[in-house]
């Protein structure tokens, strides 16, 4: 299949489920709603450093939520999860976060650190739905989080920045779903711009665009369709430890800290501990050069890069797991593959790959083959391309 006619098909997707997400709230609630859309997001490189205040390149994809929503004048508010067909009454006076409350807290939690803040919004009927793959490391909760913020500041006024929306979504996941994210995912989802990647200090919170001129590459990722259950125990674990080693070295985070200090304090701390902040500190160095690889459109030093990553999360952050390093190990044997690694927070997921555009279907058929013949299971390939950040569809 050719790029232009993938292309079209899910742009026809995505038209479905805009028109999906409108008939039902239209079938549910009555009237036109106020209808938003909410990417997903890949990251080039810079995995883990977003919360010990480093670097970062993410992009918004076109693939995301879409949200329906419009005042009511109920007692409850009412959101319905279209793809999981579930419903949930909200009560805007006793807001907390739900056991096992899944994607209703991402929901709840919006609204909670919204009325922290002394806003407050009226109630509201709502639908949602998304072509983000679930598990994939593409940030479908925070593009739901994004979506409902968003929306909300749109219909009642509420005259929010998106960066003040971002920390919304942010700590909405901190505080109510209980993962201690950094900011990429909520900033990426919220302010990406159509075909550039944003280098961004997550200290500082600001980004510079760089556009994508890939020419005959294109990036294609790999799904391994599997999600393995420690992964935000795990996550949570990793940020505890990042954070206690900034402590002993006497700094605001790592990305303050160089190999040479950390070696002054090596006794102090386990071997394990050691290896998960050397990985932090050269993945911060490691975007950097991407970045001036990208301005001199030198592919070659980009892949070797982005395997230099998956290095570092595969055996000094081990956040990998058996089906990442198997994707990324094939495609070593594939002359026409400049880089892959693991992409997201790890232990399933996504691979991110670098591939020259006329040996795509030869990348995507053997990958297929290699790995069901492996794992006795399908992996998912999707071709994406680069979008802009949360906004409303005009209809």
């Amino acid at each position: 299949m050719d790029i232009g006619h993938f292309n079209k098909i899910k742009n026809n997707m995505s038209k479905e489920l805009i028109h999906n997400v409108k008939e039902s709230f239209k079938t549910q609630f009555h009237g036109d709603p106020l209808m938003v859309f909410s990417p997903g997001r890949i990251n080039l490189i810079g995995e883990h450093t977003d919360y010990n205040d480093g670097f970062v390149f993410p992009a918004a994809i076109d693939l995301g939520i879409v949200l329906a929503i419009n005042k009511s004048s109920s007692k409850t508010s009412r959101v319905y999860a279209l793809n999981k067909k579930e419903s949930h009454e909200i009560d805007l006076n006793q807001i907390s976060p739900q056991k096992n409350g899944g994607w209703r807290n991402y929901v709840i939690g919006v609204i909670g650190e919204l009325q922290k803040l002394g806003i407050t919004i009226g109630n509201f009927n709502s639908v949602f739905a998304g072509n983000i793959p679930g598990g994939a490391g593409m940030s479908s909760s925070a593009a739901l989080e994004n979506s409902f913020v968003y929306g909300l500041n749109k219909l009642y006024n509420l005259g929010l920045k998106k960066k003040q929306m971002i920390l919304i979504s942010q700590k909405a996941e901190h505080n109510f779903v209980g993962v201690h994210c950094g900011i990429m995912d909520q900033y990426a989802s919220m302010l990406g711009k159509k075909n550039s990647a944003l280098f961004l200090d997550c200290r500082t919170t600001k980004s510079v665009p760089y556009k994508l001129e890939l020419k005959s590459l294109k990036l294609v990722l790999v799904n391994t369709n599997v999600k393995h259950d420690l992964s935000e125990s795990a996550y949570n674990n990793r940020r505890a430890v990042c954070e206690k080693i900034a402590n002993l070295l006497n700094v605001k985070s790592l990305r303050d800290t160089s190999e040479k200090s950390l070696n002054l304090i090596k006794d102090q701390i386990s071997k394990s501990d050691y290896s998960k902040a050397i990985y932090v500190i050269r993945e911060n160095k490691r975007v950097k050069e991407f970045a001036e690889a990208i301005k001199k459109q030198n592919a070659k030093l980009m892949g070797e890069l982005m395997y230099q990553t998956h290095e570092g999360l595969s055996k000094n952050y081990e956040v990998s797991c058996d089906e990442l390093d198997f994707l990324v190990e094939a495609t070593k044997s594939m002359d026409f593959v400049y880089g892959s690694r693991m992409m997201g927070g790890g232990f399933g997921g996504c691979t991110i790959n670098l591939v020259e555009q006329q040996n795509i279907d030869d990348f995507k058929t053997t990958t297929k083959h290699k790995f069901l013949e492996t794992f006795g299971k399908p992996c998912t390939i999707y071709d994406v391309n680069i979008s802009k950040g949360t906004h409303l569809i005009k209809m």
